[in-house]
């Protein structure tokens, strides 16, 4: 009997209709290399490895680590012990495609992590806590619009598959949970950009939500900038689509920033 720990946001999946929907919607092919993030104790494993030869799985509990190792040889499942926020998914291959019951305790910083690694991936299939899938697709001017939704949609297409209940796990938690699937766009869908400027521009627009792009971009960009790309400053940072804030970046990037 395994003891779920807080301290790593372990809630256990154990509906077996959400788990076939889960897989089916992942349709594993014997060819393709899956890497489960979370096994935890298998819900997700067992069934991709019914239909798989071999699975990587990234799991940071050793109990956990040595109950799969003892579940299945290593030539079926290879187990890394270790932080799937320090893992270095690159380090598996091309084509990767991840999978998992994502910790909801670390979901946003890991979901950037993997950001770093969106070439090496054909696609990623996550259960999430619903408020952060809710943020992942929102649409501009609206209130779950913001850094993640940018950063994300930049950089992914997004495909909301279906909602999971808190009766779905031991222990229920106390939110609802959704199925995302990510997949990386082509170079020739993204704009090219400096990315650390991108990234540095969207965190200082929602740095603050509540004021306008006039005071959260004011040290980045003159009231010519804003002139020159037709966006009214007066605006708050969530009325602006993932194009807008590219287009800041690349006017930045020309002239040299700051100002």
């Amino acid at each position: 009997m395994h003891t779920p720990r807080k301290r790593f946001g372990q809630n256990f999946l154990i509906d077996d209709g959400i788990i076939h929907a889960i897989v089916n919607a992942i349709h594993p092919q014997a060819t393709d290399t899956v890497v489960e993030i979370g096994p935890g104790l298998g819900a997700l494993t067992r069934p991709l490895l019914e239909r798989l030869p071999h699975l990587h799985a990234v799991e940071l509990d050793r109990d956990i680590v040595a109950r799969l190792q003892r579940a299945w040889p290593a030539e079926r499942l290879t187990v890394h012990s270790c932080d799937a926020l320090k893992f270095d998914f690159g380090s598996l291959g091309h084509d990767l495609r991840i999978v998992g019951n994502l910790p909801y305790n670390i979901s946003t910083p890991l979901l950037f992590h993997l950001m770093d690694f969106a070439a090496h991936i054909r696609d990623m299939t996550f259960m999430l806590q619903k408020e952060v899938v809710e943020r992942m697709v929102a649409e501009p001017s609206t209130p779950d619009f913001g850094r993640l939704s940018i950063m994300l949609q930049r950089r992914f297409h997004l495909e909301w598959l279906l909602d999971v209940p808190p009766t779905a796990f031991d222990p229920p938690p106390k939110v609802d949970s959704a199925v995302v699937r990510l997949i990386p766009k082509t170079p020739a869908e993204i704009a090219p950009l400096d990315e650390t400027l991108f990234s540095r521009v969207v965190a200082a627009a929602f740095s603050q939500r509540r004021k306008t792009l006039r005071n959260t971009l004011g040290s980045l960009m003159t009231p010519d900038d804003f002139g020159a790309l037709g966006i009214d400053s007066g605006l708050r940072a969530e009325a602006l689509a993932v194009t807008d804030y590219e287009a800041i970046a690349q006017r930045l990037a020309r002239r040299g920033s700051p100002p």
